[in-house]
């Protein structure tokens, strides 16, 4: 699955799992957003929403600027070796 195919929405949400499964592990049992994603509050859940939009993005954005940067390089095997 490459970045383009994730969502905002399903990047937040199985972050806030993986939060949540691993909230035990750092003594944060009793955490005030220990609940499940259909219970997260709207606007918090925008919030998560907006920041895995802006990860997406960056993330994006550093894929393609390393993508460019390989452009000008010829793919081993392939360099045509003369003057």
């Amino acid at each position: 699955m490459s970045l383009q195919e994730v969502s905002p929405e399903q990047l937040a949400e199985l972050f806030h799992h993986y939060h949540q499964a691993l909230a035990s592990d750092f003594d944060c049992e009793g955490s005030p957003n220990s609940e499940a994603w259909d219970r997260v509050p709207q606007p918090e859940k925008k919030r998560l929403v907006d920041a895995a939009r802006l990860a997406l993005l960056e993330l994006s954005a550093a894929d393609t600027e390393r993508n460019n940067s390989r452009r000008f390089f010829a793919t081993p095997g392939e360099a045509e070796w003369g003057c």
